[in-house]
């Protein structure tokens, strides 16, 4: 089979309603899966919780520009590094439910519908740009085979608010639009997503780049070509400094490494200009269009070097080496793949593996500028997968690319499927599909068999016994006061009560990080300075989960938690009975 027929042209074929369809079909199937937690208002990771705060408390009235957390390290609060852009859209659905509902009631459903509302633009551009490559029908296995690859389905299940869905979101409007046909539109579309998925987050920049290189092989190729990446910078540039006009604006000017601050902005802007210069000339060989460009995008470099040379070092290599072994190395999201367990790292490595080599497979089998688009297409899939190498959950990008060539091998595979008349035929490749898209399972079931039952395995918050969302409850009867917790629960302590809490697994409160870790290391007395520096009003501990295990292993016998887990508590400290479960812990701290 051929696929050099230029499909976008065609009329009288609109793949809308199947993509609805399907989106519908699939939706009902992962709220199904997530109805448990739905009825819980439970969510599937802690920054959702603390994204509901900070939602909670801009529709309380706190100001646009203003991104502190109040409630984490009072009075003075912590400054996130989260982005407005995701907060908008969680608060207008949450107000425009409470027109007609109760506040809680609304909250619920915005929190149901706003990730299947992220999933459904995500299906209508890759199910477009499916049935523009193929046909509708493949458009169909596309938007399916979206929700059975790697790291993708969780970032649109119901409950989770956080950005990662909104990147999926823009990666793949910029895939899309670097297939138009015009290279102004296109080049500036694919610039201006990218650039509200950096605003978001940083951890689009490697999918940046390589949009950005792709672009460039285009201009090397051919000189008419050229303008793909000049639109595409120069939106990006723009679209970087407009958005954070709109979403940071002057109150907040200070060199961020962990997000867009003025030292990334002049760096963009620098590199867009050095592009719009080389562009200028009608043809240009290229040597000089490569230098040029690098030699621009040193000096982009030097800028950021010379106004915040910290920002050049990998991200967290200056974090507190304390923080960084009790809370960052536990992280594995966001560390490289072989720090995960294989049993998750396996699927989404021969995922992405095999839609790279079914893209290039299309690519030999393809010509004229579907030959092209091809090898585009297996170079980012390339690079959205090293991504994922490096950082775990960028495997996300890799799964939501993956889709339309899984889809095309769904479409195969079923064909086979229907011509094969033998049932053992059938069967086995039935069986072959399943291992393709549900790799992990043989793994999955060997260690469930195989483990030791009788050895203490590590807890989430959402399975611990202390039966949080409820129990947190319990302790608004006290005025509100500030927590001194455990950072692992410190967003739902802020979700579920009104009290305030020294620091939450969140990087920007590095300092409290470390001195929550210090204190419940600490021996009783040398902790209470710390946990009075803070004036802190309690101590809250679910112990059964993993975290205070660590520091009862950190701080030997005589630390803090090693006492309070065996029933010690100094004589600073009152327990307190608020009807908890037995494994969370309460107490007051008594001060002179």
């Amino acid at each position: 089979m051929m696929f050099g027929e230029d499909r976008r042209l065609r009329t009288g074929e609109r793949p809308t309603l199947a993509i609805l369809t399907t989106w519908l079909f699939v939706s009902l199937i992962l709220i199904a899966v997530a109805s448990a937690r739905i009825l819980e208002n439970q969510y599937p990771d802690p920054d959702d919780a603390l994204r509901l705060v900070q939602v909670r408390d801009l529709i309380a009235g706190q100001g646009w520009y203003d991104l502190h957390q109040y409630r984490m390290t009072p009075p003075d609060g912590t400054l996130m590094h989260w982005s407005r852009l995701v907060d908008l859209p969680i608060a207008g659905l949450i107000l425009f439910f409470s027109l007609f509902m109760e506040m809680a009631l609304a909250e619920r459903v915005t929190m149901v519908i706003m990730p299947l509302i992220v999933l459904l633009l995500t299906m209508l551009v890759i199910g477009r740009l499916a049935w523009r490559l193929f046909d509708r029908q493949h458009a169909i296995y596309a938007c399916a085979a979206l929700v059975l690859l790697p790291f993708v389905a969780i970032q649109f299940q119901p409950m989770r608010i956080d950005h990662h869905g909104w990147q999926i979101l823009c990666v793949a409007v910029a895939l899309w639009a670097i297939s138009w046909r015009k290279a102004a539109q296109g080049g500036a579309m694919a610039g201006f997503v990218m650039a509200a998925g950096l605003m978001i987050s940083l951890e689009t920049i490697f999918l940046s780049a390589g949009f950005a290189a792709i672009l460039l092989w285009r201009w090397l190729q051919d000189t008419k070509q050229r303008w793909w990446l000049v639109s595409y910078l120069q939106a990006l540039a723009l679209g970087l400094v407009l958005l954070f006009a709109a979403t940071r604006g002057l109150p907040d000017l200070a060199a961020h490494c962990d997000a867009i601050s003025p030292p990334h902005l002049g760096f963009f802007l620098i590199v867009a200009l050095g592009a719009g210069f080389l562009a200028v000339p009608p043809t240009l060989p290229r040597l000089p269009i490569l230098l040029g460009l690098g030699a621009t995008g040193a000096i982009g470099l030097g800028f950021i070097g010379w106004s915040a040379p910290q920002c050049l070092a990998p991200p967290f290599s200056n974090l507190d080496p304390l923080v960084r072994d009790y809370w960052y190395l536990n992280v594995t999201e966001g560390r490289p793949v072989w720090f995960r367990p294989f049993s998750e790292s396996f699927p989404a490595i021969v995922q992405s593996l095999l839609a790279i080599g079914l893209s290039l497979m299309l690519a030999a089998r393809s010509r004229d500028w579907a030959r092209n688009w091809w090898f585009e297409y297996a170079f980012i899939l390339l690079v959205a997968f090293l991504s994922g190498v490096m950082t775990f959950r960028s495997m996300a990008f890799a799964g939501a690319l993956s889709a339309i060539p899984m889809g095309w091998l769904i479409s195969r595979l079923f064909k086979r499927w229907r011509a094969y008349e033998s049932l053992w035929s059938k069967l086995l490749l039935a069986l072959g599909m399943y291992m393709v898209f549900l790799p992990a399972a043989p793994i999955i079931i060997y260690k469930q068999i195989t483990v030791d039952k009788s050895k203490a395995q590590p807890v989430t918050v959402k399975l611990s016994e202390c039966e949080l969302r409820e129990s947190a409850k319990l302790l608004n009867r006290f005025e509100p006061a500030t927590l001194f917790a455990p950072l692992d629960i410190g967003s739902a302590l802020l979700l579920h009560t009104h009290h305030g809490v020294v620091a939450s697994a969140h990087h920007r409160a590095e300092q409290a990080m470390r001195d929550v870790i210090d204190a419940y290391t600490d021996p009783p007395e040398r902790a209470r300075l710390t946990i009075e520096r803070y004036e802190a009003d309690y101590l809250v501990a679910c112990m059964d989960l993993a975290e205070p295990r660590m520091f009862k292993a950190g701080g030997g016998p005589d630390g803090l938690m090693s006492q309070l887990s065996k029933g010690n508590h100094p004589d600073w400290l009152e327990p307190v009975d608020i009807g908890a479960p037995e494994s969370l812990k309460v107490w007051r701290v008594i001060r002179d």
